[in-house]
């Protein structure tokens, strides 16, 4: 089962269960991910995101299922809708990074409300190199977290961002041995605060994400899809 989850009182634990790929990720994958989360959401009060194993946190898309897509798979563009759905939920949500958040991996972090990273934790946007970009709320959400001059040189020149550069531009919240303990710890003193003031803060914090800018994601990358089945 690529997805699973735990209950610990107010706060549920979403897993990504995919070790032997990294947590790539395909449409089912997508689909069990935003089930899950939908479903901890609507008993919990704040969700952690993590994924088992030590060597990633999530490798993106599964490279072998996106084999021949589409310029119409880039304008419904799955991951994007079900990340914004995630960041729109109306609980707080923290993702826990431990190694490699790469692509989509990255965006499905930036989507999370909160993030905590292990010292190894590394995020990365390499689209640009493979002649696609990172069009799963990447363009969008870094951009809004870091600004414009940073989510240039992560998405246009291709750095790689360590725990210690995240912290410093404000991408991660905190650095921790553990993140996947540090988060399930902080979403327990979230979880104590009041679940209608976190939901209204969320959404008025969040007012500006602009559903535009994705659109306009998903459009450049049909764009790039037909260029490669040119």
């Amino acid at each position: 089962m690529p997805i699973r989850t735990d209950s610990h009182g107010d706060v549920g634990q979403l897993w990504l269960d995919r070790p032997e790929r990294a947590h790539a990720y395909d449409r089912p994958h997508l689909d069990a991910l935003l089930a899950a989360a939908e479903a901890l959401a609507a008993t919990h009060r704040v969700i952690v995101v993590c994924s088992t194993g030590e060597r990633a946190f999530c490798g993106g898309a599964d490279l072998d299922a996106m084999k021949g897509a589409s310029p119409l798979d880039a304008l419904e563009l799955r991951s994007q809708r079900v990340f914004t759905a995630l960041a729109r939920l109306p609980v707080v949500t923290i993702a826990a990074v431990h190694g490699a958040a790469v692509a989509g991996g990255f965006e499905l972090a930036l989507a999370c409300d909160l993030r905590v990273a292990g010292p190894a934790a590394r995020f990365s946007l390499p689209e640009t190199r493979l002649g696609i970009l990172p069009s799963a709320g990447g363009t969008t959400r870094l951009t809004r977290l870091a600004g414009p001059s940073r989510a240039k040189e992560v998405i246009l020149a291709g750095r790689v961002l360590d725990a210690e550069a995240a912290l410093a531009w404000g991408i991660v919240h905190r650095i921790a041995a553990d993140p996947r303990a540090e988060a399930l710890a902080w979403a327990r003193e979230v979880a104590e605060r009041d679940p209608v003031a976190l939901a209204l803060a969320k959404g008025l914090i969040d007012a500006d994400e602009s559903d535009g800018a994705l659109a306009r994601e998903r459009q450049a990358e049909a764009v790039l899809y037909a260029r490669r089945r040119a």
